[in-house]
């Protein structure tokens, strides 16, 4: 047996629980039933949060991933650095301006070749990545 109630809704609302029924291809009672058994569930505020806690969960993996990327580039960069500047000499001032005008050729070059692996998708993640398993394949047998 059911009970009918009557009620109230302001306008905006009540065109909004229409579009839901019609798009759901439901009753507008039930759509407010399930709505009411929800709200006044004992475990509803649970369940709020544990969809909350699984949605930080996932946050807080994504987040750990990007942390990790962030640290091989800037040891990758790191690394770099260091090696170039123990093993490249000063130049003469008499080279300095020809150097200057090939290292800005070199880097246009370099610029070039980061646009087309950036646009082909691949990253020195994915790279380091290939490199690593091998390896650790390797020590494993």
């Amino acid at each position: 047996m059911r009970i009918k109630h009557t009620t109230r809704l302001p306008p905006d609302l009540s065109t909004k629980l229409t579009d839901y029924a019609a798009r759901k291809k439901v009753p507008q009672a039930l759509i407010v039933e399930t709505a009411l058994a929800s709200f006044l569930s004992p475990d509803g505020p649970e369940r709020l949060e544990a969809a909350l806690a699984r949605r930080l969960d996932r946050m807080t993996r994504q987040l750990e991933r990007m942390e990790r990327r962030v640290t091989i580039s800037s040891e990758s960069l790191a690394v770099f650095v260091r090696f170039w500047l123990t093993s490249t000499p000063p130049l003469p001032n008499a080279a300095l301006a020809a150097a200057q005008s090939k290292g800005r050729e070199r880097y246009d070059g370099f610029i070039e070749a980061v646009g087309r692996r950036l646009a082909r998708g691949k990253t020195l993640d994915d790279e380091v990545r290939l490199d690593v398993e091998p390896a650790a394949e390797r020590h494993d047998t």
